[in-house]
């Protein structure tokens, strides 16, 4: 029986690890997905076209999104539309999500201490994503 339950686990070991792979890639679509959501919705909001009273809101949930995202690629699991380069480059890479970060918390910290109207004078400072996404995002693979 014993034997039986060590070659039951050694065969799905190996599952195991793909099932993993697939969750931490799974993971890391959903979190790039709300960032881009939030952003879509921020844009709105600055255009006009959303709800002002929201504002504070998305940046504060811009920033949230944006601290946790490093840590969604630091398995370096391949796919999605990440293309190898932000594992073959990683310091810049991590550099800018922390920047990222950083900036988002910024504006959002601004937006609750002096006013929506001052954070969103950071914006484009805060939301440098064309930048990234440009080296290390592959947009042909959805």
């Amino acid at each position: 029986m014993i034997k039986a339950v060590a070659l039951v686990a050694t065969l799905l070991l190996p599952l195991a690890g793909q099932a993993d792979d697939k969750d931490v890639l799974e993971y890391r679509q959903r979190i790039m997905k709300s960032l881009q959501e939030q952003t879509a919705a921020f844009g709105q909001i600055l255009s006009g076209a959303g709800p002002t009273e929201n504002t504070l809101a998305h940046m504060e949930t811009l920033a949230l999104s944006a601290s946790v995202a490093l840590k969604a690629f630091e398995a370096k699991v391949p796919g999605g539309e990440a293309k190898p380069e932000i594992w073959s480059n990683w310091p810049d890479f991590a550099k800018r999500m922390q920047e990222f970060a950083d900036k988002t918390a910024g504006m959002a910290r601004i937006g609750r201490e002096q006013g929506v109207d001052a954070a969103v004078m950071e914006v484009l400072d805060a939301l440098p994503c064309k930048a990234c996404h440009d080296l290390y995002r592959d947009e042909k693979k959805k």
